[in-house]
């Protein structure tokens, strides 16, 4: 049957909106999942840069000036007056931490005074970012190092006056400081300058894999609400357009045969959608008034012909008659008949009488 056809028509446009609905709602939450996450680690991981800026706040301001004379005098370099070692030392106590063993911190330079700060490509490059365009203050992504996919989050750090007093010239420096890193690295520096990036790197997988986790009981919510929405819609199409429409239909089908006996069921159905106030229900009652005419007019019709078919055959049979007693045959059977009628009320003759009399 066609309705059924738009029906199964309506649910595949269905489907399809469903399908495509899902897939545009996994893709824009896929993204804006994972950006909140990136946002969400990248805040975690610039807290952890603040952090080690107050340690190294700190170290300037209350230790550095407390260890001033010993290491005017001492013959190694005091390492613990730098801000760069304290931050990092506090950091490597922070990793014992399981929750931040895959984090690293660094303060990544080209021209470092402790080896183990000494930028590589990729943090050099970052370093180049910064020196380039003074108003940039934080770089932030995914990079990859030593096959494992990293999230950084990067500052510049500037040349301040106090780090003149070690990073100006091999001869102004303190002696210890030439006897423990050497004089080759570590001078020349310009206040007011980038000298290093300071860069969290943050494990990816913590990334992705919370962004992962939410978008997965997201889009199993947006699943059950998409398939709850398509099934009330069908349910409303087939209640409210494919029904009526059915029961219209049927009892157009009975009219275009000619033979329109609607139950008590149809009418009830078709009356109902009749007394609905919307476009289908007008139509409905338009078909209605039109289907009882058309029935009407069908039953007078027929009567009609009845009427006709039975003046018909009088008269044919009034014809018929008049052809048989028009003809010769049936007047000398009348003629017949009269006389037989007319000689029945005669007595025959006596054989005797009809002798000769002079006998």
């Amino acid at each position: 049957m066609r309705l059924n056809k738009v029906s199964s028509k309506f649910t595949l446009i269905l489907s399809v909106v469903f399908l495509v609905g899902i897939v545009a709602a996994w893709a824009t939450l896929s993204r804006v999942i994972e950006q909140r996450a990136e946002a969400e680690v990248n805040a975690r991981g610039l807290v952890l840069i603040e952090t080690m800026n107050s340690v190294r706040r700190y170290t300037t301001s209350h230790v550095n000036p407390l260890l001033q004379e010993d290491l005017a005098v001492s013959a190694h370099f005091i390492s613990e007056t730098v801000p760069a070692f304290s931050a990092r030392e506090v950091f490597e106590t922070l990793r014992s931490n399981p929750q931040y063993a895959s984090y690293l911190y660094k303060e990544a330079s080209d021209n470092p005074t402790n080896p183990r700060n000494r930028a590589d490509s990729f943090e050099a490059e970052l370093l180049n970012h910064f020196r380039a365009d003074s108003t940039l203050k934080e770089q932030s992504g995914f990079t990859e190092r030593e096959g494992q996919s990293l999230y950084y989050s990067a500052r510049p750090l500037v040349v301040g006056e106090s780090c003149m007093a070690c990073h100006d010239t091999p001869e102004t420096a303190p002696a210890s400081l030439i006897a423990t890193y050497g004089s080759e690295n570590g001078f020349g520096w310009v206040v007011g300058q980038p000298i290093a990036a300071q860069i969290i790197y943050v494990p990816a997988a913590d990334v992705i894999g919370s962004a992962q986790l939410w978008l997965n009981v997201v889009m199993v919510v947006v699943i059950v609400l998409f398939a709850v929405i398509m099934l009330v819609l069908r349910y409303l199409l087939a209640r409210l357009v494919v029904r009526p429409v059915e029961a219209i239909a049927t009892i157009a089908q009975g009219v275009s045969a000619g033979n329109w006996t609607p139950s008590a069921a149809e009418m009830t159905s078709l009356e109902r959608v009749a007394g609905r106030g919307d476009e289908l229900g007008h139509t409905a009652l338009v078909f209605e008034k039109m289907a009882r005419e058309v029935a009407e007019r069908e039953r007078q019709l027929k009567e009609q012909v009845r009427r006709l078919v039975i003046q018909i055959d009088e008269q044919k049979r009034e014809s018929q008659v008049r052809e048989i007693t028009e003809t010769d045959y049936f007047h000398d059977l009348q003629r017949k008949a009269k006389s037989l009628r007319e000689n029945k009320g005669e007595v025959p003759e006596s054989p005797h009488e009809k002798e000769d009399p002079a006998t």
